[in-house]
């Protein structure tokens, strides 16, 4: 069975007057992340590993910025669509696991809804998808709570023909 690797990332800034939407999740926190869509990091990065793993670019190429079909979109919209790329050609997601870097907010309680939001876009187990959070302990821009950072790494296994 073919298998292929791939590795996201992704930053965004914190920004007052939004929402804070991480893995499809709406976090109370006092600022929410800045971008074009509504800036989910974690799944800004899980996409650009899905993408990767296949050799379909990035993010920015299928959902440009400039693009206003995509001003405030649901992140989990844009996987959706992703994930039938994936599908179309002919691969499924084997595993995925996700850092998040920010020292603020604890995201603990949050991460098996994450998780649980992840595995539904991509039809599979949530023990498949592993998200963890850490801090830089006060260090970078994510110490200073400028904004929060998130590394996926994805594998994906080919359908098995009948």
């Amino acid at each position: 069975m073919k298998m292929k690797i791939g590795f996201g990332f992704d930053a965004h800034r914190f920004k007052t007057g939004r929402q804070f939407i991480l893995g499809g999740v709406r976090i109370p926190f006092d600022v929410g992340l800045e971008g074009h869509s509504d800036a989910d990091v974690l799944v800004h990065a899980f996409m650009d590993g899905l993408l990767g793993a296949m050799g379909k670019g990035d993010i920015g190429q299928h959902f440009p910025d400039d693009d206003k079909q995509y001003r405030n979109i649901s992140s989990m919209i844009l996987l959706e669509k992703v994930m039938d790329l994936v599908e179309d050609n002919g691969y499924f997601v084997s595993n995925a696991d996700i850092t998040v870097l920010c020292q603020f907010p604890k995201l603990a309680p949050f991460v098996d809804t994450m998780e649980k939001n992840l595995a539904g876009a991509c039809k599979i187990s949530p023990k498949m998808i592993n998200i963890k959070a850490t801090t830089t302990e006060m260090m970078g821009f994510t110490g200073r709570r400028e904004g929060i950072a998130t590394y996926a790494a994805v594998l994906l296994m080919q359908k098995e023909l009948a």
